[in-house]
């Protein structure tokens, strides 16, 4: 098949996935809401091929692709690259079925093991109505990345079961601190303890104690918009994690609001809170609070174990954290213990 014939394909396997499915996805609980058991993708070995997708915003040359490839070949992978990661749709890295079309051919191909986003920025989220949910959950890979890919990671969480990673992009500088969590979560196949990072000083404690459940979360500007959509998982009985970058105070609290009365923080297990650079209040402002009031605002009354101040989300130095993985907060020492390995 030659490569117009593959993205004719591709392009009208995936509409019609989403002719069939998007309806239906409305009307029909989330898999983590219905009781479908979470799916724990395969490890990442060496020497594995993994895809490089852009399911988000537009990429701006060939040397990022590039770039891309040489850092995740750097820990041993080989790569290949998505058909249309260098397409543009104005801010966008192709059409939404193009992209989705990068993603699902990355499923279905049983020589990738497993799939990382080359950037953010926005988009992903256009893209779920044309993916072919049961065809994923027969096929699980890890999917990795963070920021925008948040909604993709929650969305293959709520729709397939699938755990995913909110971790680097392939873009990411992966510092020492990166690879000392990226490596173990995703190549080990073993429990991780997630600690936190001694150069940055200590976490905040919001409400000491000890929690236990699956995670869920992301970024929360990208969290909030899911919310209402078919493809945000329930949240009762998990450990929430949120990070964000350049949002006014003002606008986590409105947030946070929206996801508090919209019933989603009440039946928490427990919460983090990650790196949130440049949250602070607006410059101008009369009055206004610090970010750790607000949180302490929404938090606290939940009666939960719940830290600030965890290395993940846009910094350098970021643990990968895999949504719906079990795991276990210990606010005594700020460490996140995956409970059981997420992957297999």
């Amino acid at each position: 098949m030659d490569s117009l014939s593959r993205r004719r394909f591709l392009r009208g396997t995936a509409l019609a996935g989403a002719a069939l499915s998007f309806p239906a996805a409305a009307a029909t609980p989330t898999a983590s809401a219905a009781g479908l058991a979470p799916i724990r993708p395969a490890r990442l070995r060496e020497g594995d091929t993994v895809a490089l997708v852009a399911p988000a915003g537009v990429l701006r040359s060939r040397g990022t692709v590039d770039e891309a490839r040489e850092t995740i070949e750097s820990l041993g992978l080989r790569t290949v690259v998505g058909e249309n990661v260098l397409d543009r749709h104005g801010y966008l890295a192709g059409r939404d079925e193009d992209r989705a079309a990068d993603l699902m051919a990355a499923f279905t191909d049983d020589a990738i093991a497993g799939i990382v986003a080359i950037r953010g920025g926005w988009g992903c989220a256009r893209l779920l109505p044309f993916l072919d949910w049961r065809t994923i959950r027969a096929n699980p890979k890890a999917v990795i990345g963070y920021s925008d890919v948040t909604s993709l990671l929650l969305a293959l969480y709520a729709r397939t079961g699938l755990v995913g990673f909110h971790g680097p992009v392939a873009t990411s500088t992966f510092t020492d601190f990166t690879l000392d969590s990226f490596r173990p979560v995703v190549f080990s196949g073993e429990p991780v303890e997630l600690g936190p990072d001694s150069d940055e000083g200590g976490m905040t404690v919001i409400r000491h104690g000890t929690a236990r459940g699956r995670l869920v979360g992301g970024n929360l500007t990208v969290l909030a918009a899911m919310v209402g959509t078919p493809y945000l998982p329930s949240f009762e009985g998990h450990i929430l994690f949120l990070e964000d970058i350049g949002e006014s105070v003002y606008r986590i609290d409105r947030m946070l609001t929206q996801l508090g009365q919209a019933g989603l923080l009440g039946g928490l297990a427990g919460f983090v809170m990650g790196s949130c650079r440049g949250c602070t209040p607006e410059q101008d402002a009369i009055a206004s609070f610090e970010l750790v009031d607000v949180i302490r605002q929404h938090i606290e009354p939940l009666g939960i174990p719940a830290v600030m101040g965890a290395p993940f989300g846009h910094v350098s130095d970021k643990w990968t954290v895999p949504v719906g993985s079990m795991a276990e907060l210990r606010t005594e020492t700020g460490a996140l213990h995956l409970v059981e390995a997420p992957v297999v």
